[in-house]
């Protein structure tokens, strides 16, 4: 991938986060009364781009077949599923609050006990991320999470992010974890899986390596820390704590240390190369060997010069094994792996050689001699010991028609984790800046034979989405995706040939299409050199580039005439721009800030409106003046996100703001000249409109935002005056604030921006299209019924149910109650699909208006999310009405 997904997440949260933090980070409060809200069953998917971003790490478990795991800088984390051969995301259960938790900087699966793994999450170690990182701890594959705060922040985006790893299980005493740390805060312990951390005090190094110590962000200028911790295995037995440790740290003159003594004391390993970091450390035990990769940066996308090193455990002599000399590299060293199988095959990949290409090598004894997974035949001529083949995710070629030696699509870039089956010689997986390639013949590589490389990403979904859009007619799905541009999504289930190209933007920040002609579309973005703008004529199927105004250095946001006539753009770098046609000249817009988010009238062409710093702006001359409304109480800042709804002129809903002012959904009816806020809406960062549900008069709004003192996904089928929330708390995905839409032809469907879990979008269960909260009194059921109660998942002081009750009589029921009393005074916090009430330990649950009706036969569902104190015992007696259920 390009230098731009070094900051992925920055750039996704420029209109928001980083603009006005505080909505992000606003946290409930103990005494908000709570707004009632109904619930919906929703089902999520991915729109599929299949990768996208940086993936640093794999790890493979070193004990049982076929379980392994993937670390993203942005994304969270997933597991491989072998019967699939594709990847399940396992923190999308990561809140608004604790956005940061989705950047995963080191994970480690337990050799000793397979369904352990452990994540160390947080994203920024400066201002950016506002929450401290911490340790995720599962027991069920990452199916479910407890988690140990830590007292200092992690970096899963920071520089050096694919070093590592950074978190270690103890292969022998599997109750001792490490955990290198940055920021100069030290290396960590715990030796009670994770539950507790301590730092080791005698710890002789917390590193000094800084990318860039004038930046005053304090991105580039963090100190990178401990960087890896490898255990000998072979010095513990079973039960026993292991006695050699290798620690990495980040520090050029001192960057290997070792722990004979379990721990207890630790000293810089003699001999050792200096001048380098060291990203890797891998020990070959049979052998004893620990192989060390290193480079002169940090990385993950600098580094210059590197090496590779061999220390002999048993003889403490240090062996060049450089595949290359250094004065030949123009790139460092980071990927690292050995065949567990065959322990003198180790591989590592030039991780930072992005022209022509990554390379990787490879050697079947120790290091004594390598080859190279591509060479020169006569220059600029290659021959490569690989295939590829990515027809199953076609636009990683980016669309590219390049020269030798440079190939498309190439074999990566940004190179850092890489690993070969520890059961299977022939598998191998490596992460890039965009995807996870593999091959499953890889020892074809030793007998002269050709590897294929493939793909191996699909269910890694990990873009961070700037803007979407649901035209009513051609491509359902538009997106604005950082890094890789965007896509159209003619079917949601299958990868997309090619991002958007001429121009090939790095990042699209806004698109639009022209409400009354969306074969119309415009887009806005990031480039190195040339224009940032595009235009299609038929639905964004194709483009062409547009001309800049002078003074553009960035995207901004665009809106498009409800015809297509004419576009009003308000670029990075100068101000607000019109023009008539498709941007061949263009011409300033008076009586608007530079910097105002733009938008259109969905039915006028010659009405936009703008917003910045608080206030709203109108033109009615087709955006060559704008006047100010005398809107007030707005939100002050610029965290503001609002849109004109569809075939209503001046009907415009704005959302935004920040938890120390005005925040929340505002809706005006007259232009823009004046907004009555939402009173039953504390906070909201998106707004979107979808098809209207059967028998309503309005479209149907959508809004990332917090209401009854819940952050969710929140539908409105009656124009705000009631709300039901459609996600649950297992699928949240951390910061959805840049973008939410209805689907304009399916009732229920929406899309939702993820800042790196990639498009997601879910369809309601509600298919008739009920009302968006509340319930009517209802009767009483009669006949038999069945109750099934499931505990779903528990942790330390809360867990998660699913009910279903099943009509077994041989009437159906018009409305339903179901009662039960908890028998530790369990207390519920949250139930979906159901109203509640709860009295002491005695709970209510009754329909609400769509799922009222259930025939004989059938069954209705509910779940929900509970508090408990010293036991979580389940209910045994459960009512529907005066019937007493039977319990399966």
């Amino acid at each position: 991938m390009r230098r731009t997904r070094i900051l992925t997440a920055v750039l996704a949260l420029a209109a928001g986060l980083l603009a006005g933090t505080p909505p992000a980070l606003a946290a409930n409060s103990p005494e908000e009364t709570a707004t009632a809200v109904a619930a919906d069953t929703y089902t999520w998917k991915n729109a599929r781009v299949d990768g996208g971003g940086f993936v640093p790490g794999i790890v493979f478990n070193r004990s049982e077949k076929n379980l392994a795991y993937a670390r993203t800088d942005i994304g969270g984390a997933y597991r491989w599923v072998q019967s699939t051969k594709s990847w399940t995301p396992l923190l999308d259960s990561v809140g608004w609050n604790e956005w940061g938790h989705t950047g995963v900087v080191s994970l480690a699966s337990d050799s000793v006990d397979p369904d352990k793994v452990y994540a160390a999450v947080g994203t920024y170690t400066n201002s950016w991320d506002p929450t401290d990182g911490a340790v995720l701890r599962s027991a069920d594959r990452g199916s479910s999470w407890q988690k140990a705060d830590l007292p200092f922040k992690l970096g899963g985006n920071m520089p050096g992010r694919g070093m590592g790893e950074r978190l270690a299980v103890d292969p022998n005493r599997n109750s001792v974890l490490y955990l290198g740390a940055p920021s100069g805060k030290g290396l960590w312990r715990s030796t009670d899986s994770g539950a507790s951390w301590s730092q080791v005090t005698a710890f002789p190094n917390v590193g000094n390596y800084v990318q860039d110590a004038t930046d005053t962000s304090g991105y580039a200028s963090d100190n990178q820390g401990i960087v890896w911790v490898t255990f000998d295995e072979s010095t513990g037995s079973a039960g026993n704590t292991t006695q050699t440790i290798y620690v990495g740290v980040a520090d050029k003159d001192n960057a290997v240390y070792r722990s004979t003594d379990g721990g207890a004391t630790w000293s810089r390993l003699a001999g050792q190369p200096t001048g380098h970091l060291a990203h890797k450390g891998v020990l070959d035990a049979t052998n004893g060997y620990l192989y060390l990769a290193y480079s002169d940066k940090g990385g993950p996308y600098d580094g210059g010069k590197g090496q590779l090193w061999r220390y002999a455990t048993r003889t403490g002599t240090w062996t060049d094994i450089s595949p290359v000399a250094e004065a030949d590299t123009y790139y460092g060293f980071s990927g690292l792996t050995i065949d567990r199988q065959h322990p003198g095959t180790v591989m590592a990949t030039a991780y930072s050689s992005w022209w022509p290409d990554t390379q990787i090598f490879r050697t079947t004894d120790s290091g004594g001699t390598w080859t190279k997974a591509w060479d020169y035949t006569s220059y600029p001529n290659r021959s490569n010991r690989y295939t590829m083949d990515v027809s199953s995710v076609p636009w990683l070629t980016f669309g590219a028609n390049p020269s030798p030696p440079e190939q498309t699509p190439k074999l990566g870039w940004m190179t850092e984790g890489l690993e070969i089956d520890p059961f299977d010689s022939a598998r191998m997986m490596y992460g890039t800046g965009a995807t996870v390639y593999g091959t499953e013949n890889l020892t074809a590589w030793d007998s002269g034979g050709q590897f294929t490389v493939k793909p191996m990403v699909q269910g890694l979904e990990e873009t961070a989405v700037n803007d979407l859009a649901s035209p009513p007619s051609g491509a359902p799905l538009l997106s604005a995706l950082g890094d890789i541009g965007g896509f159209r999504h003619t079917d949601l289930t299958k990868v997309p040939s090619m991002m958007y190209t001429s121009p090939n933007l790095t990042s699209t920040t806004s698109l639009d299409y022209a409400e009354t002609s969306p074969n119309t579309v415009v887009r806005v973005g990031n480039l190195d050199s040339g224009p940032h703008i595009g235009f299609s004529t038929d639905n964004g199927a194709n483009w062409f580039a547009g001309s800049d105004p002078s003074g553009v250095t960035g995207g901004g946001t665009v809106a498009a005439a409800s015809d297509g006539s004419r576009f009003v753009w308000s670029p990075a770098g100068t101000g607000v721009q019109y023009t008539t046609g498709f941007g061949t000249s263009w011409s300033a817009s008076s009586g608007i800030p530079s910097g105002a988010v733009v938008e259109s009238d969905r039915v006028d062409p010659k009405t936009f409106y703008g917003f910045k710093s608080g206030k709203f702006y109108v033109s009615s001359d087709g955006g060559a003046t704008f006047t100010a409304s005398s809107a007030g109480n707005l939100p002050s800042g610029d965290s503001v996100r609002f849109k004109a709804l569809p075939g209503s002129k001046g009907d415009v809903w704005l959302a935004g703001g920040a938890s120390d002012g005005a925040y929340g959904l505002w809706h005006s009816t007259d232009g823009g000249a004046s907004f009555t806020k939402l009173s039953n809406v504390e906070q909201a960062d998106t707004v979107g409109f979808g098809k209207a549900a059967t028998g309503a008069s309005y479209q149907t709004l959508y809004t990332s935002a917090k209401i009854g003192g819940v952050r969710g996904i929140f539908r409105s089928t009656d124009k705000g005056v009631s709300w039901t929330r459609i996600n649950d708390d297992v699928h949240q995905w951390g910061w959805t604030g840049a973008a939410i839409t209805g689907d304009p032809r399916i009732y229920g469907r929406v899309y939702v921006a993820t800042n790196g879990r990639g498009i997601v979008y879910g369809d309601s269960s509600d298919t008739g299209g009920g009302g968006g909260g509340g319930t009517d009194p209802t009767p009483t059921p009669t006949g038999a019924c069945t109750v099934t109660y499931r505990i779903t998942n528990q942790w330390s002081g809360g867990f998660q149910a699913d009910v279903s009750l099943a009509n077994t009589g041989s009437a159906a029921w018009t409305g339903w109650t179901l009662g039960w009393t908890f028998p530790d005074g369990q207390k519920i916090t949250q139930l979906w699909n159901a109203d509640h009430t709860q009295s002491g330990a005695a709970v209510t649950a009754r329909n609400v208006t769509w799922n009222a009706n259930v025939a004989a036969g059938s069954s209705v569902s509910f779940g929900f999310t509970g508090s408990w104190t010293g036991a979580n015992t389940k209910p045994t007696s459960f009512k529907s009405g005066s019937e007493t259920c039977t319990v399966s």
